[in-house]
């Protein structure tokens, strides 16, 4: 019988003890700073490998991240397959990664010339020994070497096979209630991609889980439903799924100068060994005019303005967000949400009322760079956060969406990411 790693059986635990928790990009350290994942040699990419590609040794992911720390850690890193919904889905390593189940963490530096010190890990995977061998949905977990049930860390990626065709087209819903505020997105599978095996078998609607989000929203996300087959194309066009609310042009800030305030900083000060920067308070601009300006759609770039390294030159300042009110929201929450605060709709993200100011706030530990964000009110019986109270919705926002397209036929042990847009 074969044993299985102290690690493996942790996770495996851990899974089966939430019930098929869902995993999300989450910090489960305090220590554990700006984490990004994207495309090497492409900041800001998603994290996509293309299965035709990736193994030639021209595509890679790299991940970085910071720990407030002073001394090294002997980190690791394992990856788990998931389904659709971010659940593991229970195949051993060997069946979707021909590489190592454990890899270190060995390319670290210390920070330089910075009040806070911190020590900058990153890693590239795979490398050009190895590979992933089954397309769909990936976490990757890092964790202490000698703490391996501790994770600090998780971050989702996905591997795409590339087999389908797909446009998408955007425009302003046609539904009445959402004219001048909604947002209509109509997916088209094209057809298979010449030379893929078993293509009548995908382009079955029955086998089909396409996925929509807007911008890096998680909460917003959903499974397109009832597909119709239009001169031999599938269509998804014109049912509930396919409309979302506008929303606004994102909010942002500049913090690569921390000397003197830029753009939307109202103050910079240092006391206490740290530096403190205020935020322009934010006002409620759902009563307001449309003004376009594609910025980040919420997420950041590390940035300062007199420092080459900038991964171990910039420093952290503690960022306070205002949202001065008359009186508080009843029946919900405000969140500030973007990369800064991984997308999430938790406490991290939860601005607190200040009784005494009349005013909402949010303090974050933040690296030098630009951010952007928007500001959702979450119902207390929802998930789902709004934009309408707050932001407003606009049917010209220039948002960005993205279509995940999955499959999974009879006799199929996972979820194939079967192409992307």
């Amino acid at each position: 019988m074969r044993s299985v790693p102290l690690f493996t059986f942790f996770v495996l635990f851990c899974v089966t003890a939430v019930g098929q928790q869902a995993y999300s990009d989450s910090t489960w350290c305090d220590e554990v700073r700006t984490t990004e994942l994207y495309r090497d040699g492409i900041a800001g990419e998603q994290p996509l490998l293309t299965m035709d590609a990736y193994g030639t040794g021209n595509q890679h992911l790299m991940l970085c991240f910071d720990i407030l720390e002073e001394e090294p850690q002997d980190l690791r890193l394992r990856f788990i397959h998931c389904d659709r919904n971010w659940s593991a889905d229970g195949l051993e390593s060997y069946e979707f990664y021909n590489g190592f189940e454990e890899l270190r963490v060995d390319d670290y530096r210390s920070s330089f010339t910075t009040l806070q010190p911190y020590i900058h890990y990153s890693v590239r995977f795979p490398d050009n020994y190895s590979q992933f061998t089954a397309s769909g949905n990936y976490v990757v977990l890092v964790y202490n070497a000698d703490t391996p049930d501790r994770i600090l860390l998780t971050r989702r990626f996905r591997v795409d096979e590339s087999l389908i065709r797909i446009s998408l087209h955007m425009e302003r819903a046609t539904t009445a209630q959402s004219l001048s505020e909604g947002q209509e997105v109509s997916v088209t599978l094209e057809g298979v991609r010449q030379g893929a095996v078993g293509a009548e078998a995908l382009m079955r609607t029955e086998y089909l889980h396409p996925w929509l989000q807007q911008n890096g929203r998680i909460d917003n996300m959903r499974e397109l439903k009832e597909g119709s087959y239009v001169g031999g194309k599938i269509v998804y066009r014109w049912h509930p799924e396919n409309v979302f609310d506008g929303g606004n042009t994102f909010r942002y800030f500049d913090i690569s100068n921390l000397r003197s305030p830029i753009y939307n900083i109202l103050k910079v000060e240092c006391y206490g060994g740290e530096t403190h920067v205020l935020i322009r308070p934010e006002e409620d601009r759902s009563r307001k005019a449309y003004t376009g300006d594609q910025v980040l759609l919420g997420g950041m770039k590390v940035n300062v303005w007199d420092r080459r390294d900038v991964q171990v030159e910039a420093d952290y300042a503690q960022v306070l967000l205002t949202l001065p009110m008359d009186r508080p929201l009843l029946g919900g929450s405000i969140h500030v949400v973007g990369a800064l605060t991984e997308w999430r709709l938790d406490e991290k993200s939860r601005m607190q009322w200040n009784a005494q100011f009349k005013t909402y706030t949010l303090r974050l530990l933040l690296k030098q760079g630009y951010y952007a964000y928007q500001l959702l009110y979450l119902p207390a019986d929802s998930s789902q956060g709004q934009t309408s109270l707050l932001e407003g919705n606009h049917s010209e926002t220039l948002n960005r969406y993205r279509l995940y397209l999955y499959c999974r036929q009879p006799g199929d042990r996972y979820d194939r990411l079967i192409g992307t847009y």
